[in-house]
């Protein structure tokens, strides 16, 4: 198999795409031939819904068939006649699967998400089919079991390493009573997550807050209500309407003068899928954890973390508790402070008797910022016009890397809203395509990500380069103004960019070890690197131009940017780390959950709660990222990347920060390398050294 990856519950398959002209019978389906665009890219304008059914029945069978023939292989089963032709098995379904399950996030809708719900079970059955095949299991374990490793490149070793790790991880190794009962488990969850995503995507959605009184909005700049003016008009209403939606939800909670205003919208949002209506989420978050434990303990494993953390940098569930503990122990105190601070300026405003709810975080904590360091979004704003920031993160690409976008309109996209750019390497040559969505919209899930339409891979002697896409939810352009980013929207750029970079790069043979397909507490290394480049004056001198007059960022509000970049610092992090928290308190159970899901993640954030519990808010029943989208048991890594780019970083500020040299090792031993070799071996080729937390306490201002 192309990657063993928990798509939709069980093994899923990712890969290369290669010619599938052969076998064919219907060529008004897209999917069923080389695709006849740039760089033979998806052809967007041309797949419509009706395809998909078809193409993943057909890819189906072909994979099955391609299977059946390593198998039947009379050949005595070696690396290259069993691991390498299971490696870019799948082709067609590859195709389909990449393109469906990456538009269902990005642009879906009611009948591609039945849709889903409905192929969800035929995929997990035909990629337990696969996993569980004890004749391609025997296959794969004599391989295993009899080669010299030292005749393989040290990308064929983890290849065969994971490979056969791969199968025993999902059932190989167990009984066919045993067997049964994980087809049936991981059939459950495949459902069970897809349906948590849709009901999530669904409530954000359901909300919509209009409001006629303008009174009411007191302390909202400019840009937040002409973007609640025009969300009103697209809905054929009058006034102001606000969502859920980070540009529509954050500037009220951080601007708006009224109260109540921010208690309903903050409740609104705390609240989704926990409330009685069909979008909750309770039931599905037990049946989640508990199926994952299931199927953890019937592969011999005492929790889902146990299970999870083998293929992690972490290792062990005591390690991740041990990084946590120490970043509490160490921030708790700065950001009690911080709380305190915030607090204060509340009272002299709402007097001394004022409780600081929650609400009231952002709002007040705004205003400390602007008294302490004279410095707010809405005055930076003007300078992060998003055609400038684009050209700005893409420069600095180049100014690292040599590399050059060129924007290529012959490229078919799947809605108005996306851009595709030509990435070329230093030399002029082709290197990768990235994709570019910007913009909320009902069709898209909530959040930033990167994924891939296609991977990199060799073959043949071909170097076939990767397909990328970075895809967010930024500040929507108004009738009378472009797109205006925050700082927030700015790093959330940097931090996806950083994970197109790890794809775009990519150097491996094998589909399966090339670009993102790496640790999970190492993936977040590319991209969080890149937010150290946002408050640094070289940087922001090459792209942050005012809108209006063209002229650069003011020295002086570049100052107040550096002074104020660790500003609740602390409480971030706490609040970081309360999620990790929250994450193990679900996936290192060992028993079956029954309790209450409320009661249970506030038990959970007592030793991080800082503010007043808000008893009918909830964040596991939206929690996304650790129940259906990949990060279960996972969430403390972005904490431990976190320590891996202060240390990186770091090099690049000892030889300055666009020091091509740096750049250069950071791309061939980080970047380009993918999952080949262990992250370790890695970091230790690029840094020299281990990463201890000691450089993030530094650059965080705790130490």
């Amino acid at each position: 198999m192309n990657k063993v990856k928990h798509i939709v519950g069980a093994l899923a398959i990712v890969g290369a795409a290669v010619n599938m002209t052969s076998c064919m019978n219907n060529n008004s389906n897209p999917f069923y031939s080389e695709y006849d665009t740039p760089h033979q890219t998806v052809p967007f304008d041309e797949i419509k819904l009706e395809h998909y059914e078809p193409a993943f029945m057909e890819g189906i069978k072909q994979h099955s068939a391609e299977v059946e023939a390593i198998i039947t292989n009379p050949e005595v089963p070696t690396f290259e006649n069993t691991i390498v032709p299971l490696e870019y098995a799948g082709d067609l379904l590859n195709r389909v699967m990449t393109v469906f399950f990456t538009l269902n996030s990005a642009e879906t809708s009611d009948e591609m998400q039945a849709l889903a719900q409905k192929l969800s079970p035929i995929l997990t059955e035909h990629s337990n089919n696969i996993s569980l095949d004890e004749r391609l299991f025997a296959r794969v374990k004599a391989v295993y079991e009899t080669t010299d490793m030292s005749t393989l490149t040290t990308e064929e070793q983890r290849l065969l390493q994971q490979t056969y790790e791969g199968f025993a991880r999902n059932g190989a190794n167990l009984s066919e009573e045993d067997k049964a009962k994980y087809r049936e488990l991981t059939t459950e969850l495949s459902k069970a997550t897809l349906e948590f995503g849709q009901r999530t995507l669904k409530a954000t959605n359901s909300f919509a807050l209009n409001i006629t009184d303008e009174t009411r909005l007191k302390g909202l700049p400019e840009s937040a209500l002409e973007a609640a003016a025009q969300a009103a008009k697209e809905r054929g209403q009058e006034g102001w309407t606000f969502t859920l939606h980070a540009p529509s939800y954050s500037p009220l909670m951080m601007y708006c003068e009224d109260r109540d205003l921010r208690h309903e919208l903050y409740v609104a949002y705390n609240t989704q899928c926990v409330q009685d209506n069909e979008y909750n989420n309770e039931e599905l978050v037990k049946k989640i954890v508990n199926l994952r434990l299931a199927i953890a303990q019937l592969l011999g494993y005492e929790s889902h973390a146990d299970y999870v953390l083998v293929n992690r940098m972490a290792e062990n569930a005591t390690n991740v508790s041990q990084l946590l503990s120490q970043l509490l122990e160490a921030y708790l105190p700065a950001a009690k402070e911080e709380v305190k601070a915030v607090q204060e300026i509340a009272a002299r405003t709402e007097g001394k008797d004022f409780v600081l709810m929650p609400w009231d975080w952002s709002f007040y904590s705004e205003k400390l910022r602007s008294e302490k360091y004279s410095l707010n979004d809405e005055m930076v704003r003007p300078y992060f016009k998003l055609d400038n920031v684009t050209r700005g993160v893409f420069g600095l690409a180049t100014q690292l890397y040599g590399i050059t976008f060129v924007e290529n309109k012959d490229i078919p996209v799947y809605h108005p809203d996306v851009k595709a750019y030509d990435v070329l390497d230093k030399d002029g040559s082709y290197l990768a395509v990235i994709y570019t969505d910007f913009f909320p919209r009902a069709g898209k899930r909530s959040g930033a990500w990167m994924t891939s339409f296609k991977d990199q891979f060799r073959k043949d002697g071909q170097d076939s380069r990767p397909h990328v896409t970075i895809t967010m939810n930024f500040t929507k352009p108004t009738e009378t103004k472009p797109a205006l980013l925050t700082m927030d929207e700015v790093e959330t750029f940097l931090h996806e960019f950083g994970h197109a970079l790890h794809g775009i790069f990519s150097m491996t043979t094998y589909p399966s070890m090339g670009g993102t397909s790496v640790y999970r507490d190492f993936v977040e290394l590319p991209s969080q690197i890149m937010e150290n480049f946002l408050p640094k004056k070289e940087f922001l001198a090459t792209f942050a131009f005012h809108y209006e007059t063209g002229e650069l960022i003011p020295d002086e509000l570049v100052e107040r940017i550096v002074r104020a970049q660790n500003y609740n610092v602390a409480y971030l992090c706490v609040r970081q780390l309360s999620l990790g928290i929250l994450d193990m308190a679900w996936y290192s159970r060992t028993t079956p959950f029954e309790g209450d899901v409320k009661a249970y993640e506030r038990e959970a954030w007592t030793s991080t709660q800082l503010l007043p519990v808000v008893e009918e808010s909830n964040m596991t029943t939206h929690f996304g990222h650790i129940m259906s989208g990949g990060y279960s048991a996972g969430y403390y890594s972005y904490k431990w990347s976190e320590m891996l780019d202060a240390d990186a970083f770091a090099l690049f500020e000892e030889n300055g920060i666009f020091s091509q040299e740096v750049a250069e090792s950071f791309r061939e031993n980080i970047l380009s390398r993918g999952g080949s070799e262990h992250p370790k071996v890695l970091y230790r080729r690029f840094r020299g050294q281990d990463a201890t937390i000691d450089a993030l306490m530094k650059r965080d201002g705790i130490k």
